[in-house]
């Protein structure tokens, strides 16, 4: 039986979750192939069934698992004979810290840079919803919160020195090949290149060209997904 992902969805067929984005790579670090359902913001009923109303959501037969981080721990202890996600147990608490960074600063600091330009490509029916969510959370209007980009840029730059410095001495966050530390970080730019041509960073940065990088692993999984160029 094929597994199925609930995936969050965009106008023309935005595939853009950065969380869901981690659970393809760690479909694709496994070599697992996987149905992406698509969900809009305001479908929260179709996932109902897993007891909480936030994607990805994965379904293996019977066995129902959400959150991206709790998602790959489940399939490298489902399919042991495939390729590890997390590499050996050592490794699992430095991911932990590095998907945490991911989420705290990359994701954050993203967010107020890209906001108006994910509100303009989600479907209508979804904007209310975005609207109110992302303007409680960030305390005033996604217009108002657009117009200051361009003096954000600069600090969420700042934010970065630690993997631009990593990137700097080898050509990904795990070593000389990427892996799933490189895939929760690249997922918060993949979320940002589908849904906004705003440019995040210079081209003389090494996170720069990592992000080029990153577009072709796995036989080009991201560069598969309709965006704008880096």
């Amino acid at each position: 039986m094929t597994m199925k992902v609930y995936d969050l969805v965009g106008a023309d067929d935005r595939r853009f979750s950065p969380y869901c984005w981690r659970t393809r790579f760690a479909l694709a670090i496994k070599g697992l192939e996987a149905e992406f359902i698509p969900m809009q913001f305001t479908q929260k009923h179709l996932i109902e069934f897993s007891g909480q109303d936030r994607v990805p959501v994965l379904v293996d037969g019977e066995t129902c698992v959400h959150d991206s981080w709790t998602i790959a721990h489940y399939l490298d202890r489902a399919y042991p004979q495939r390729p590890s996600i997390f590499g050996d147990k050592a490794d699992v608490g430095t991911l932990r810290f590095l998907n945490m960074w991911a989420d705290r600063v990359v994701l954050r600091g993203i967010m107020p840079l890209i906001i108006q330009d994910i509100f303009e490509h989600i479907e209508p029916a979804d904007r209310e919803y975005f609207r109110t969510s992302r303007e409680k959370t960030w305390g005033g209007r996604i217009e108002d919160i657009h117009t200051e980009r361009d003096s954000r840029v600069v600090g969420f730059r700042k934010t970065l020195e630690p993997l631009r410095a990593t990137l700097a001495e080898q050509p990904f966050v795990s070593g000389d090949q990427a892996g799933y530390a490189d895939c929760m970080v690249f997922s918060c730019f993949q979320w940002a290149r589908v849904m906004s041509d705003f440019k995040l960073l210079e081209n003389d940065d090494p996170i720069f060209a990592w992000r080029d990088k990153m577009l072709d692993q796995f036989s080009g999984l991201a560069k598969s997904e309709p965006g704008y160029p880096f």
